[in-house]
């Protein structure tokens, strides 16, 4: 499941299809795919808020039941509007939700007729799904990073930039914090935005006037339309941007100066952030190596602090 992009979604009638393609008496039950897989074939690939994921689980986890339910049951089990509904199976590529409960209910006979675990075992696998999707975005980051140039490149680049602001909105504060947090140990003048409007463009307007050339922004799903006017206020002050997301096309992309992509994890309710961590401290790994003498001097310094107030449990 996913949205709040991988293999673009098949249809309503494609993904009826596949979700009934193979009964039972056609093939040989080694051939037959689990009903986790035909669940999950129904709806991955597509990008659901996280409103759209609720329901999404709710069909995972009680599917003999919920695939037989009307729209106004299942919103009522939900605990979401009879238009949500309609809209998560128009998202899918369906006409409307009878259709794709109509996907929903031979699967469901086959899981009736299957283990008894059924259920338990669709949680299980969805779960290890969402594990191996993280496990298939840090690949493909290992992949990137192959060339290391230009993440070296933009490590030089907000290492000299002072001060170094760093941009979070919404569900992005979190990463922001991450890189700010350990940014101020190896950086004198680390600055964090984490509000849109005004508030935004004061700060970026403040750090272009100390001197700052760069900021460095994070743009994770649901991509807010905020962001990208915090973006495009940078530029005119005089900023440039570097922006970490998971997104290689469309406007964010368009407004930085230089894009860096990782994937999000998008099986759950909420998004995992696990291959944007992972870049977002080889960045850090940059900026620490672009000037090695600062970054240790700093360190040392913060550890004698941490030393004479006590901040950690001794390990």
């Amino acid at each position: 499941m996913g949205r709040e992009g991988g293999t673009p979604v098949p249809s309503g009638q494609q993904a009826r299809a596949q979700a009934s393609a193979i009964t039972p008496g056609r093939q040989s039950p080694e051939a037959e795919p689990a009903p986790t897989d035909r669940v999950l074939a129904l709806f991955g690939g597509h990008r659901l808020s996280p409103a759209q994921r609720r329901i999404a689980q709710y069909l995972v986890d009680h599917l003999t039941e919920a695939a037989f339910l009307s729209i106004t049951e299942l919103a009522e089990r939900v605990g979401v509007s009879q238009p949500s509904v309609t809209r998560f199976a128009s998202s899918l590529g369906f006409s409307g939700f009878p259709a794709l409960r109509e996907a929903l209910q031979p699967i469901a006979l086959s899981a009736v007729a299957g283990s008894p675990d059924t259920r338990e075992e669709i949680r299980r696998n969805e779960l290890q799904a969402a594990v191996d999707t993280e496990i298939e975005n840090l690949e493909t980051l290992r992949r990137l990073l192959a060339d290391p140039n230009q993440v070296l490149d933009i490590g030089r680049e907000l290492a000299r930039s002072t001060p170094l602001t760093i941009l979070g909105l919404r569900i992005s504060v979190s990463l922001a914090e991450y890189f700010a947090y350990a940014a101020r140990r190896i950086h004198p003048d680390v600055r964090l935005v984490t509000r849109g409007g005004s508030v935004a463009y004061d700060a970026l307007l403040q750090s272009r006037e100390a001197g700052g050339t760069w900021v460095l922004a994070f743009a994770m799903p649901r991509h807010a339309n905020e962001t990208l006017a915090a973006m495009r206020a940078a530029r005119r002050t005089g900023l440039r941007v570097a922006l970490i997301t998971d997104l290689t096309l469309g406007p964010l992309v368009d407004e930085a100066d230089v894009a860096l992509t990782a994937g999000t994890g998008s099986r759950l309710v909420f998004d995992s952030y696990a291959a944007p961590v992972v870049l977002s401290a080889a960045v850090l790994q940059a900026m620490a190596d672009a000037d090695p003498e600062r970054t240790q001097v700093r360190l040392e310094g913060y550890e004698q602090v941490a030393d004479q107030h006590d901040f950690f449990l001794e390990d």
